[in-house]
């Protein structure tokens, strides 16, 4: 229970779907704004731009279960979209200067790299979300890790690679993620009847041979797991060739990157000694993809201190949290500061969630509280807006 010191201004969160018990100031509204004021009807995000600040665009059902079924919206903001029956994402700032770099960029020149950062619930992963959008409608193929410090900390499964010495697989993990590019991606590839460039020995029995659907590199890997890992390996090398050679754009968007560079895991060897991210095979292929030995493609990456699976750092610059190794690996490249929300952001925000009837109004000084509990932080604010 939340009492504000300097009034009767009582926030109480309870059961049903009055989760908050106070009122905007006069200031702001006694009612809610109308529909048409809170969004845009432009929901094609390649057209976003300045216009749309601070205002609410729906993602239709079709593409976020294509783009987002296997991953890649917060499980906070999920459980929002099954209460509101619809996926609105907020149009802000680093959205739309990203959207716009990647308009005016010459993809015949090495592929750019971009940093997310900020500190943490400023809504990195869906300003992330947003740019998938955007690259899934411009026929990008994806390259998606929804969040890398789940391998680190939470891997399914070990094994000792056949064809890396000294390294480790993680094939549940592999094969999960292969459905998740295969879901991402599986329509593009079939209209772009893309080809694998060589010939792949799995085993004496089992070949991918040169010339067959890319498609069937990922299949291989989702049914026989045990190769899964060196698959992903194969295709990542396979899209930047062919981006290279201008087949097809590739987006690469990795939340959580800085999980490559943490010294520790939670992943431990049979004689109990923690394994470096170093000595995974997942790790080098997509190391190798955000490198800008290629064309055609972009890199769009989060760095987060919640992605550390110890020693969580006070600063969110990606200077420490990529650690001089993965700040040398991308340099250089094009940091993005993700903030908090900003006053009009704040209040469109506020106004949404009255529009949705999340939450009802009884006094006056609502606004000024929330905005007092919260800082403005975007996930603060949707936590107290929660029912409970």
């Amino acid at each position: 229970m939340f009492l504000h010191r300097t009034g009767a201004c009582l926030l109480r969160p309870s059961r049903g779907s009055i989760p908050l018990g106070c009122q905007l100031a006069t200031a702001v509204s006694a009612s809610p704004a109308s529909s048409e004021d809170l969004r845009t009807i432009e929901n094609d995000p390649a057209k976003h731009n300045k216009s749309h600040l601070s205002r609410f665009y729906t993602i239709p059902v079709d593409v976020r279960k294509q783009i987002f079924t296997h991953g890649g919206l917060p499980k906070s903001f999920e459980r929002q979209i099954q209460t509101f029956n619809e996926s609105c994402l907020m149009i802000r700032q680093p959205a739309v200067d990203l959207i716009g770099y990647l308009q005016k960029t010459d993809f015949s020149r090495p592929a750019n790299r971009f940093v997310l950062y900020g500190n943490d619930g400023v809504g990195k992963s869906l300003v992330l979300a947003h740019l998938l959008h955007y690259g899934f409608s411009q026929e990008f193929v994806l390259v998606h890790v929804p969040w890398v410090a789940n391998w680190m900390k939470r891997a399914k499964e070990t094994a000792n690679s056949s064809t890396h010495e000294g390294l480790l697989d993680l094939p549940l993990d592999g094969a999960a993620w292969l459905v998740h590019f295969k879901h991402q991606n599986a329509k593009l590839l079939a209209k772009l009847q893309l080809k694998v460039s060589r010939e792949y020995v799995w085993s004496k029995r089992e070949i991918t041979p040169a010339g067959a659907p890319i498609l069937e590199l990922v299949d291989h890997g989702i049914n026989r797991a045990k190769f899964s890992c060196d698959a992903i390996a194969a295709l990542l090398q396979e899209l930047k060739e062919q981006s290279t050679d201008g087949k097809v754009r590739t987006m690469v968007a990795i939340d959580g990157f800085n999980a490559f560079f943490h010294p520790h895991t939670r992943i431990f060897t049979d004689n109990k000694v923690r394994v470096m991210p170093d000595k995974l095979t997942l790790t080098k292929p997509f190391l190798d993809i955000t490198n800008y030995n290629w064309s055609n493609g972009v890199c769009i990456l989060t760095v987060d201190r919640m992605a550390l699976t110890e020693d969580r750092m006070e600063s969110e610059l990606p200077l420490y949290l990529l650690r001089r190794e993965g700040f040398e690996h991308l340099d250089p490249f094009v940091p993005v500061r993700v903030d908090n929300y900003s006053e009009e952001e704040h209040y469109s925000c506020v106004q949404y969630y009255l529009n949705r009837k999340w939450i009802q109004t009884t006094e006056a000084g609502f606004d000024k509280e929330l905005k007092f509990l919260s800082g403005q932080n975007p996930y603060k604010l949707m936590q107290l807006c929660a029912s409970v």
